[in-house]
């Protein structure tokens, strides 16, 4: 039967409560019907995990599964056909590394979520953006000095589009809405894959920001925004900005700021880890090679900033072209900063709060998805466990074994 399963003799660990309970899980049709101890179930397929783990299936809040090479620039002149292909084997192999839902940070579209939702391709529930925001020679303008025409193609694929001032700020966002985006992502600040602008920039004046939000919000949607400085992710955040992405340069200001107005930090480690170690090679441009020691360094100790804070932490890879196999990296790296547990909430609860989701996945709750991770060794004792996906036992979602 479809969806349903039930796994018997395991240990079930509640990520929100950070606790083990040994007993039974049953799934039908997709879904948590029932946990305990002793269960029963008709004819369903049925599992002896013998003491296994089992945990939600994981997220990860940025994501950018229509990069299939770290020189974005080049994305708008690929046929669209060719990077859905790409797009549809990384979102595979993102389902085998245990992750069944992710939230893609701009370049995806609802073609791709319907093609996942209808069972067209394997991959994790995506939630999409459709097309980051950004002002002419922001993060999102991937034209070099000497490009005047506009690259904004919205026929062709790529991450950003380009709007300036108020009034098309709104028609932008509004659009991106329109074709049912589950969040908007703006470009707040200079970044690293970007030819034209500072890291140290701010983009976007506040009555742009501003409206953007206003535009989000009356749809019951949020904004998260691209931004690296203090001044920027300040800005934003005062702005009404609900998500912050990257935010290695962050103040004490900043973790203030993150809990007056009930924000989420994204911190995306480990993409400066893989595009220092092997950027160059997977097609990122020597000039943006040079600007990741801006923010590399500084990541880490941001990280642990906004952790000691109190700070709503969710977990992010932000992985370009070929070096999206470093997904679960991610973990070793926030290891060394944050308990287990802590790293782990940021993979499923906390960032089940973030997406709005909030019990209908990062938990083993009857009623959520039975979008469920197996691994044989205990995480809270060794995050790393996370960072092994070819370990793991099984991969389940919607009730389905989909790996292992």
């Amino acid at each position: 039967m479809n969806g349903s399963l039930l796994l018997r003799n395991a240990r079930l660990l509640d990520p929100a409560k950070g606790e083990y309970a040994e007993g039974d899980l049953r799934c039908e049709d997709g879904r948590i019907v029932e946990i305990g101890p002793g269960l029963t179930a008709g004819d369903v397929r049925t599992e002896d995990l013998r003491g296994a783990v089992v945990l939600p299936g994981l997220v990860d809040a940025h994501v950018h599964v229509t990069a299939s090479t770290a020189d974005l620039g080049s994305l708008p002149s690929s046929s669209p056909s060719y990077v859905a292909a790409h797009s549809a084997r990384t979102m595979s192999r993102m389902l085998d590394r245990g992750f069944t839902t992710v939230r893609d940070a701009s370049g995806a579209d609802y073609g791709l979520a319907d093609a996942q939702a209808e069972g067209l391709f394997r991959g994790p529930r995506l939630l999409f953006c459709g097309r980051a925001l950004s002002q002419t020679g922001g993060h999102g303008d991937s034209r070099t000095r000497g490009a005047n025409a506009s690259d904004d193609h919205p026929c062709c694929a790529g991450l950003g589009r380009l709007a300036d001032g108020v009034d098309a700020v709104r028609a932008a966002a509004r659009d991106e809405l329109r074709k049912g985006a589950h969040h908007i992502k703006v470009m707040a600040s200079g970044g690293v894959a970007s030819p034209t602008d500072r890291i140290d920039s701010t983009q976007y004046s506040a009555g742009e920001l501003r409206a953007i939000v206003e535009e989000a919000e009356a749809a019951n949607r949020y904004v998260a925004a691209h931004a690296y400085t203090a001044r920027a992710v300040n800005r934003a955040l005062e702005l009404g900005v609900r998500s912050i992405e990257h935010g290695n340069l962050i103040d004490d200001l900043s973790v203030e700021l993150f809990l007056r107005h009930d924000a989420y930090l994204v911190p995306t480690l480990v993409t400066y880890w893989a595009l220092k170690e092997e950027g160059r090679e997977h097609g990122l441009p020597e000039s943006s090679w040079r600007k990741v020691d801006e923010v590399l360094g500084a990541g880490m100790a941001a990280l642990d900033r906004a952790a000691r804070g109190g700070v709503k932490l969710v977990y992010g890879s932000d992985l370009l072209g070929g070096m999206h196999r470093h997904q679960n990296h991610e973990f070793r790296l926030r290891g060394e900063v944050q308990p287990a547990i802590d790293v782990l909430r940021s993979a499923t609860s906390t960032a089940a709060d973030l997406l709005n989701l909030t019990g209908e996945i990062g938990t083993l709750a009857p009623g959520a998805y039975a979008d469920l991770l197996v691994v044989d060794r205990d995480p809270l004792a060794d995050i790393g466990v996370l960072a092994e996906p070819e370990k793991f036992r099984h991969v389940i979602q919607g009730g389905t074994v989909v790996s292992g």
